[in-house]
C-alpha cells in the first residue's frame, strides 16, 4: 500500500523489511510447491495396487510430512535474510559468488526439481488408473452396500487425481518463467546494458513474480471447472453453511 499508493519504496529503504520480506516470501512460495509434489506421491501410493504402498497414503503420515515440509523450508531459506541487502537503491541478494550460487539454487529447486518430480508421479499415477482399469474383472458381489462404498471412494480418488494433475499443469506454465529469467539475470551480470534493456528485464521480472501470484489464485478456479466432486462439495458447504443460516439470521432481526 505504501509502495503503489504514497510512492514510498519501503522495501528499498528499511533493510530489515527488505531481508524478512524476501524470507517469507522464498518460504510461503517453497512450501505450497512442495505440498504439490507430496500430494503427487500421495495420490500414486493411493493408486498402487501394491498394499504396502498404500499403507503409506494415510493422514497421519500426511500430518507429520506437512510438518516437516514446513520446518524443512523455514530453515533451508535462513539464508535470506544474511544475504539479501539494499543494493543501488534495490533489496536484491548479494552480488558476486552467492548471486551465482542462488540463482543456479533457485533453477535447480524451483525449475527442475518440481515439474520433474510432479510429471513422473503424475505420469505413474495415471498408469496405475489405466492397470486398475484393466484388472477389474466382473465378480459376484454379496454385500451392496460395500460394493457402492468401493465405488464411491474410487471416483473420489479418480477426481482428487485429476484435480491434482490440472494444478501441476498450470503450476509448470506459471512457474517455469522466474527461475529461467533469474539464470538469465545470473548469466548477464556483467554486461552492459542500455536502459531499454533494463526496462524489457524488469518487465519481465515483475511479470515472473506476478505469474507464480496467479498460480495461488487461480488454484480455486481451476478445482472448480476440472472437477464434479469439488462443485458438489462446495455447493454443499455453500448451502449447508451459508444459506441455510439465511432464513434464521432474518427472523433473528425480525423478531428483535
Amino acid at each position: 500500500m505504501l509502495q503503489y499508493g504514497y510512492n514510498i519504496q519501503t522495501i528499498n529503504i528499511v533493510v530489515w523489511f527488505c531481508k524478512i520480506r524476501y524470507y517469507f516470501f522464498y518460504v510461503f512460495v517453497g512450501i505450497p510447491r512442495y505440498f504439490i509434489i507430496l500430494a503427487s506421491i500421495d495420490r500414486y501410493l493411493a493408486s498402487s495396487s501394491d498394499m504396502h504402498r498404500r499403507r503409506w497414503s494415510t493422514p497421519k503420515i500426511a500430518i507429520r510430512l506437512i510438518i516437516g515440509n514446513v520446518l524443512f523450508w523455514c530453515i533451508i531459506y535462513i539464508h535470506i535474510p544474511i544475504f539479501y541487502e539494499i543494493q543501488n537503491g534495490d533489496c536484491s541478494f548479494r552480488k558476486g559468488i552467492y548471486s551465482i550460487f542462488f540463482c543456479i539454487y533457485l533453477l535447480i529447486e524451483s525449475g527442475i526439481i518440481p515439474p520433474l518430480m510432479m510429471l513422473i508421479f503424475g505420469l505413474l499415477t495415471l498408469n496405475n488408473i489405466r492397470r486398475s482399469k484393466r484388472n477389474i474383472r466382473p465378480i459376484q458381489v454379496v454385500d451392496v452396500t460395500a460394493s457402492l462404498q468401493f465405488n464411491r471412494i474410487s471416483k473420489k480418488d479418480l477426481q482428487l487425481s485429476k484435480m491434482l494433475f490440472n494444478q501441476i499443469c498450470l503450476w509448470i506454465i506459471l512457474n517455469m518463467l522466474n527461475p529461467c529469467y533469474l539464470l538469465y539475470r545470473t548469466m548477464t551480470i556483467n554486461d552492459t546494458k542500455s536502459s531499454v534493456r533494463l526496462a524489457v528485464e524488469l518487465f519481465i521480472n515483475n511479470m515472473s513474480y506476478s505469474s507464480i501470484y496467479l498460480e495461488f489464485s487461480l488454484t480455486f478456479f481451476i478445482y472448480t471447472l476440472s472437477s464434479p466432486l469439488f462443485r458438489r462439495e462446495l455447493k454443499k458447504l455453500m448451502h449447508n453453511k451459508l444459506l441455510h443460516c439465511l432464513p434464521l439470521n432474518m427472523i433473528c432481526r425480525n423478531t428483535a
